[in-house]
């Protein structure tokens, strides 16, 4: 199998929550209710039904895991050993070995199990090996721990691995670590890969894709490679000769020629000859980077010995570049591509299918019998047709009209209008309105007669024509004006005070409950009644005011022992000053009108902390408990048979 999507390995859960999640969908999906009087074989059933559904259960899942993860003998042999070099191919063996033989296990163990629950004699017993049997499941799967926990970091890391297709038009590209391979594969490719002044910044294999000759092609950027035995390579260069030896790539083997990398050019040249044999039946191309700091001509004599002899072989070709000023790179980039796309055609030429291909296919070519030469035999109609067509002008294009034409040319978009007339075609206003041109309707002395308006009522107004006959105003109409003058300096006097009443500009709430006050005079009542125009002489005597105590001398009479019902306000009196009481209201009737307002909002806080807590399962408004996460088989009510579907 060349591509794996590992992304769809179920996730591996560690030991103790594989129990969990087990027991308890047992729980919810199998009948929880038994009874003592129910008969001996409805209660075998009963436990019989959980440990085979226990089993099923860790045998499904577990039968996942091991399917979801690859096997090694199937997969492409880049993969195989990628994955050798990463995890360890006996240590991954061995743990999927190890889940496949707690499958077996668990299932031995229900079928011991159910074999004894077959001759349970009571519901105690029956209960016990029904534990027996759960307990001895969860043992097995508790001792998977450390292999769960291994598998689940694999996956992980499985995850995030680039996708690589073996099969596909690949470049490769390797060398040193920091002579500039992940800086020429960001520059050919849209891949954001890592780039920093200092070794092995890439860790890993990076895949970028480019295009080319409308292809897609795959760029894999290995890690740097350091000269020394294989034995004592690390994982991160294991990575590259991995690529190298499985992957059919053209291969771009990039060296620093400025030496800045830190690897003088006879290291580099001793690592291609050691790693040369990987490069067997590939392209190869050796790139010169950081020619923009110094180039091949302007190196040693023994350096430029030193390159020569390195591609002095007829399959290796030699190109110069640089990522800094991108000099060279699309040179290489087109190179590199033409190499392997002569490379592939070879390839396929080679293969038994071409022959299969080829023995299908046959060309006729006939060969001369008489010398004499046979003409194309073409009908007289056909030939007419076609002299017909030649002779017929065809309408010219615009674009040949502007290529004759050149810096003469304009363009003229109303001169196809051909459903208008010619006279009409040009027209300042080319607006047709039922058939006709709007601009025919247009008087033509329409500025004479606009002129002459214009003068005529020029001369009206010197004449004085407009100004208007002075008003008689009498003296009614002079009242009535000083009248509203003097209700509008009232409501501006009356708006003045209420601003500066107010503190900071804002209205003040009251938050008593009993009304405002006013204070009401006698004389301030009889001064706004004459300002009214009421005749107020004959009321020098009369009393506007009663208090509590001269209401009540007024409403008793004589043998009458019982006093009037007062009102709330009239009873909030002291008898002495006659002035209202202040009483201090609690916090909460703050800001309420009346009871019955009281009563609403009471209601209300009642609902809200009823709903609150039935939300959240807390006993009380003041309730703050938080309780921990526990296994549902473990705490969950009990339910009857039946229908358990449920979720």
């Amino acid at each position: 199998m060349s591509l794996y999507n590992f992304k769809k390995i179920m996730v591996v859960p560690p030991a103790k929550s594989f129990i969990d999640i087990i027991l308890s969908k047992t729980q919810r999906k199998t009948p929880t209710v038994v009874h003592k009087h129910y008969k001996i074989s409805r209660i075998r059933a009963f436990y019989m039904r959980k440990v085979k559904y226990t089993q099923q259960n860790f045998h499904d899942r577990l039968t996942q895991i091991i399917q979801d993860f690859p096997k090694l003998d199937d997969m492409h042999p880049f993969y195989a050993d990628l994955m050798n070099t990463l995890y360890d191919k006996d240590h991954y063996k061995l743990a999927l070995g190890q889940l496949n033989t707690a499958r077996h296990l668990i299932d031995n163990v229900a079928k011991d199990y159910v074999r004894l629950l077959k001759y349970g004699d009571s519901l105690y017993r029956c209960k016990q090996l029904k534990k027996a049997a759960l307990g001895r499941m969860a043992t097995i799967m508790k001792r998977q721990a450390t292999n769960l926990t291994y598998l689940e970091q694999v996956r992980q890391h499985l995850s995030r691995l680039p996708t690589i297709d073996p099969y596909t038009r690949t470049i490769l590209v390797c060398g040193f670590p920091n002579v500039g391979k992940s800086s020429f594969m960001n520059k050919i490719t849209r891949a954001d890969v890592e780039v920093q002044p200092y070794a092995f910044t890439t860790k890993s294999l990076y895949v970028g894709h480019t295009d080319y000759k409308y292809l897609r092609w795959q760029v894999i950027d290995t890690p740097g490679i350091l000269d020394h035995p294989l034995e004592d390579r690390n994982v991160i260069e294991m990575q590259a000769i991995t690529a190298l030896a499985h992957l059919r790539a053209c291969v771009l083997y990039v060296m620093d020629i400025s030496e800045q990398c830190g690897y003088r050019i006879e290291e580099q040249v001793k690592l291609f000859e050691s790693i040369k044999p990987l490069f067997a039946n590939k392209p190869l191309l050796v790139v010169l980077n950081k020619i923009d700091i110094v180039t091949l001509e302007e190196l040693p004599a023994e350096s430029q010995k030193l390159i020569q002899d390195m591609t002095k072989d007829e399959n290796i070709r030699l190109l110069q570049m640089s990522n800094a000023n991108e000099q060279g790179v699309s040179e290489v980039k087109s190179e590199a591509c033409e190499m392997l796309l002569g490379y592939r055609v070879e390839q396929k030429i080679r293969t038994k299918k071409v022959d299969s291909v080829l023995n299908r296919l046959h060309v006729a070519i006939p060969e001369k019998r008489d010398n004499k030469e046979r003409p194309p035999c073409i009908p007289e109609s056909v030939l007419a047709a076609k002299a017909a067509k030649a002779e017929k002008k065809q309408r010219k294009l615009e674009k040949d009209i502007q290529e004759e034409l050149d810096d003469e040319y304009i363009l003229d978009l109303k001169k196809n209008y051909a459903e208008i007339p010619e006279e009409e075609r040009y027209d300042i206003i080319p607006e047709f309105w039922q058939g006709h041109n709007i601009a025919d309707y247009i008087d033509p002395d329409i500025f004479e007669k606009l002129e002459e308006l214009e003068r005529e009522e020029g001369m009206r107004l010197d004449s004085g024509y407009y100004e208007p006959e002075p008003l008689n105003v009498d003296e009614t109409l002079k009242e009535i004006r000083e009248m509203a003058k003097q209700i509008r300096l009232k409501r501006f006097m009356l708006r003045d005070n209420k601003r500066l009443s107010t503190k900071h500009g804002k209205p003040t709430i009251p938050r008593h409950k009993l009304p405002h006050t006013r204070e009401r005079k006698v004389e301030k009542l009889r001064k706004t009644m004459e300002n009214l125009g009421v005749d107020m002489s004959e009321t020098n005597e009369a009393n506007f005011t009663k208090n509590v105590v001269d209401l009540r001398r007024s409403v008793v009479k004589v043998g009458d022992t019982k006093t009037p019902k007062l009102d709330r306000e009239s009873m909030a009196v002291v008898k002495s000053t006659g002035q209202p009481l202040k009483r201090k209201h609690a916090k909460h009737e703050l800001g309420l009108k009346n009871t019955s307002m009281k009563k609403k909002t009471e209601l209300m806080a009642k609902h809200d902390i009823a709903k609150k807590t039935r939300k959240f399962a807390l006993k009380g408004e003041a309730d703050r408990f938080i309780g921990d996460k526990m296994p549902k088989h473990l705490f969950s009510g009990k339910r009857g048979t039946g229908k358990t579907d449920r979720r």
